[in-house]
C-alpha cells in the first residue's frame, strides 16, 4: 500500500497529522479533538487497504496554558479599556488619545488615560505634570494624577526627560503591568490606553492581557502611514479586539490669513482604508497650529479651546465612541 494513498485515505477525515511506519504497525497521530466515530471509519477503511497492519490512531491537542502568567490583568473597577493605536510614529496619536479622553469626560463619564507608549511617553507633557513624581500613600500603590479633570498615570512621570529606557519586550511588559494594576484608578467608565506604535511584542502582550473593549485607529491621510495602520488594524482583528473605527489626523490645514484649505498629507486616505476593510470612519482632525502648540503647553485643545472647531471635532468622535460603548 502506497503512503500516498493513505495520505488520500486519512484526508477524507482530518486536516493535521503525521504518519509513521514502525515495522507492522501504522500510527497516526492527529492534531484534533478526539472523534470515536471517525476514528472507527478511519480505522476500518485503512485496514482495508493495509492488510495485516495494525492501525493505531493517537489523537493529541494543545493544552490551554492556565499559569498565573497567562491569566489577564486584573482592573476590577474599570468598566471599559479602548486602546488608542498607530502603525507607525509621528501621526499624532498621543495627541489623539488626550484630547478624545477629555471628550468623553465632557459627556459626564468618569475617564482615566494610561499611557503605554513606554518609550516614548508623552502624557505628563500633555496633561501638565511634566517632572512631578507619583505619589504613593502606603508604599505599594500609586494614585493617578487628575490633571484635567481625568485620572492619568505614564512611567514618564518617574524618568527624566531625556532617558531612553533600554528594556526588551518582556520588561517593557512588566512595567507596563505593574504600573496599570498597582495604580489606585477608582470607578471608571472609560480608560484610553494610548498605545506605542507598531505591531510588536508590547501590542501583543497587551492584547492577551487586557480585555479591550475596542481599538481605535489613528492614521494621517498619506499612503506611508495608512500601508502600517492596516498592519495595527489587522493585528487587533488577528488578537479578536474589535475595532471601534478610524481617525484621519492631520485631516487637512486652513489658512488663517485666506482661508485656503491645503491637503498637505493628502485626504480622505484613512476613510477610503476603513471603507476597503469594512470598519467605521469616526472623523477627521485638522492639522492646526493651536493644537500642536497646546499640547506641548500642558493645555489640551479640547480643554483650553471648547468651542473651537478643532475641539468640536474631538467631540463628535468621542459621542460616536461612547455610543458604541453603550453610553
Amino acid at each position: 500500500m502506497s503512503a500516498k494513498k493513505n495520505e488520500e485515505i486519512i484526508l477524507k477525515y482530518f486536516d493535521t497529522y503525521s504518519v509513521k511506519e514502525i515495522a507492522n504497525r501504522l500510527v497516526i497521530t492527529i492534531s484534533a479533538k478526539e472523534d470515536a466515530k471517525k476514528t472507527e471509519q478511519l480505522k476500518e477503511e485503512l485496514s482495508k487497504e493495509n492488510p495485516g497492519r495494525k492501525i493505531n490512531i493517537i489523537y493529541v491537542s494543545e493544552k490551554k496554558d492556565t499559569s498565573p502568567n497567562e491569566q489577564k490583568w486584573n482592573l476590577p473597577n474599570v468598566k471599559h479599556i479602548i486602546a488608542v493605536a498607530s502603525g507607525k510614529g509621528g501621526v499624532g496619536k498621543s495627541t489623539t488619545a488626550v484630547n478624545l479622553a477629555l471628550a468623553l469626560a465632557n459627556l459626564n463619564l468618569k475617564v482615566a488615560i494610561f499611557d503605554a507608549d513606554i518609550y516614548g511617553p508623552s502624557l505628563p507633557t500633555m496633561l501638565g505634570y511634566k517632572a512631578v513624581p507619583p505619589i504613593s500613600e502606603d508604599g505599594e500603590t500609586f494614585l493617578p494624577f487628575k490633571e484635567c479633570g481625568i485620572a492619568s498615570m505614564s512611567i514618564g512621570s518617574m524618568i527624566k526627560e531625556d532617558t531612553s529606557l533600554i528594556w526588551r519586550g518582556a520588561k517593557a511588559c512588566g512595567a507596563i503591568q505593574q504600573l496599570l494594576t498597582q495604580t489606585n484608578w477608582g470607578n471608571v467608565d472609560i480608560m484610553v490606553m494610548d498605545m506605542p506604535p507598531g505591531t510588536g511584542d508590547i501590542q501583543i502582550t497587551l492584547s492577551q492581557k487586557i480585555d479591550f473593549s475596542g481599538a481605535v485607529i489613528v492614521s494621517t491621510p498619506q499612503d506611508i502611514a495608512l500601508i502600517d495602520a492596516v498592519k495595527g488594524l489587522n493585528l487587533f482583528k488577528k488578537m479578536d479586539v474589535p475595532i471601534l473605527g478610524i481617525i484621519e489626523n492631520m485631516s487637512y490645514y486652513i489658512c488663517e490669513k485666506c482661508g485656503h484649505r491645503a491637503d498637505i498629507f493628502g485626504h480622505a486616505g484613512a476613510k477610503e482604508t476603513a471603507e476597503k476593510y469594512n470598519v467605521d470612519f469616526l472623523g477627521e482632525i485638522p492639522l492646526h497650529y493651536d493644537i500642536r502648540v497646546n499640547s506641548d503647553c500642558g493645555t489640551p485643545i479640547v480643554q483650553s479651546a471648547p468651542d473651537s472647531t478643532y475641539a468640536k471635532a474631538y467631540a463628535s468622535i468621542a459621542e460616536k465612541i461612547a455610543e458604541k460603548l453603550g453610553f
